[in-house]
């Protein structure tokens, strides 16, 4: 951002207290900040070594790990073949290994909601008990959809929130099956037509130039958590939602169902341990009244604030004992900016 004489704007100090913070309180690789399609507010860090790589300088051409972001991008993917009239929210999600049981009631819309009902336990430390270290890096199933589809179910279809990667990946294979025609198995021909189905539908018209999107051994998109793109691509889908699914700043290409925004932003419960809301496959954040956002682990977010129309994004590695921190910093931008 600009300064006037020696006079810094005050946001300048957040941001540069958020790339200066010490180690042990997280590292800032990228941050942005975009209103009216126009970067505002732009800075990037420094990866650090670790035991296969040599500390690397990130810049705007820097693809970075999206984690759980990605969520919010299977919430789209999900939109577009509602758009398209090929998916209906509120019927039985189609899993075949669900028919016949009492699975078989579970909505596509209760999917989104992360109110399944199935048992899924959603930790990044633990892996003797996480279902989601189990499944992404366990080796247990190349399905991870079929991984989380077979899990027990704990509550009635509806009843219960329970955040879970597991129940985004099942998304992601329906719609894998949707868009594949149901009958295509071949792991390469699948992840094919799906990489062609993101990037055609969603990534290029965005504007998300360098997004790529990774799948597991099953061909099926990973849509909890494995999109790597520039801060600009996070960016700009993030604005994609502030305009309510139009492409071009509201004035192009309608991709997204008219009010899929609002859809995305929709109370459907809560976590106790965040304090945060949760809407479809989006978070909510109280302290400022229809903003909603993309989280993904260890402190990466794109914040979607419709009242100051503005898109902010932060990716970097910052320990969960140290994200409160992290958003409060970005609840302060979103105040200056």
């Amino acid at each position: 951002m600009a300064t006037v004489g020696d006079m810094v704007h005050p946001a300048d100090r957040v941001i540069s207290e958020l790339f200066e913070r010490p180690v042990e309180q997280g590292v800032s690789l990228a941050f942005m900040a975009r209103r009216g399609g126009e970067t505002i507010a732009e800075r990037y860090g420094q990866q650090p070594a670790n035991d296969f790589q040599a500390a690397e300088t990130v810049t705007a051409e820097s693809t970075l790990l999206s984690w759980s972001m990605a969520k919010s991008i299977t919430h789209a993917a999900v939109g577009v073949l509602v758009f398209d009239g090929l998916l209906d929210l509120d019927q039985p999600a189609p899993v075949p290994e669900w028919a016949g049981t009492e699975k078989s009631q579970i909505t596509v819309l209760q999917l989104l909601e992360m109110r399944s009902g199935l048992r899924f336990v959603e930790d990044y430390v633990d892996g003797e008990t996480s279902h989601c270290i189990e499944m992404l890096f366990g080796g247990t199933d190349p399905s991870f959809a079929h991984y989380a589809a077979m899990q027990p179910m704990e509550h009635r279809p509806g009843e219960h929130f329970n955040y879970s990667s597991g129940t985004t990946n099942i998304l992601s294979r329906i719609v894998g099956d949707v868009v594949c025609g149901g009958d295509v198995t071949d792991p390469t021909d699948r992840q094919e037509r799906v990489e062609a189905f993101l990037n055609t539908r969603i990534f290029a018209p965005a504007g998300m130039a360098h997004a790529t999107a990774k799948f597991d051994e099953a061909g099926d998109f990973v849509g909890s958590s494995y999109v790597y793109a520039t801060a600009t691509d996070f960016a700009r889908f993030g604005e994609l939602y502030l305009h309510d699914g139009v492409t071009d700043l509201g004035d192009g290409e309608r991709i997204l169902p008219e009010g899929w925004s609002q859809h995305a932003s929709t109370w459907s419960g809560h976590a106790d341990d965040s304090g945060l809301g949760y809407g479809r496959h989006f978070w909510l954040w109280p302290a400022f009244p229809g903003s909603y956002a993309c989280h993904g682990y260890e402190g990466q977010f794109i914040v979607i604030f419709p009242d100051r129309d503005l898109v902010l994004v932060h990716l970097g590695k910052t320990d969960v004992a140290h994200n409160p921190g992290l958003q409060m910093r970005l609840a302060r931008l979103a105040e200056l900016l």
